[in-house]
């Protein structure tokens, strides 16, 4: 049973395109096309897709970060560094960084880092959601 993407390409075969329009049939061009126009709309979610080589879990409470560092690593030069958005290892070998961004809000001074001997786990709390409310004044015309 033939599939439907061979059927399209068999009716695109058959279809007389305006000149300029040739390139349509070609099915690694279409998927190129997607691909780049996800990379430059999506940037952080292309390079997260591209291999990024961290793990994220996410408890109730807590965003737990699992990053390889292995058995070779420097861990007189391997730094940390934490935001509310994302955080960063630098001085990893070949004096790599990586920048994880985060899916939550999380309290900075909260993270607490481990590291086993070939895997760096970072344990960050989540923010809390602000409880405060605040009453706008509304400006009637």
């Amino acid at each position: 049973m033939p599939s439907r993407w061979n059927e399209l390409e068999k009716w695109l075969e058959g279809q007389q395109l305006p000149k300029g329009f040739d390139l349509f049939r070609s099915p690694d061009w279409v998927e190129n096309y997607v691909r780049n126009m996800m990379t430059k709309t999506l940037p952080a979610a292309a390079a997260a897709l591209s291999g990024g080589s961290a793990d994220i879990t996410e408890t109730k409470r807590f965003l737990i970060v699992t990053f390889p560092l292995g058995e070779a690593a420097d861990l007189s030069r391997v730094r940390l560094l934490v935001r509310e958005d994302r955080l960063r290892i630098i001085g990893m070998s070949g004096g790599k960084a990586e920048t994880v961004i985060l899916p939550k809000l999380i309290l900075p001074q909260s993270c607490n880092a481990q590291y086993d001997g070939t895997v760096l786990k970072i344990k960050l709390r989540k923010r809390p959601a602000r409880k405060r409310v605040h009453e706008a004044d509304i400006h009637w015309i």
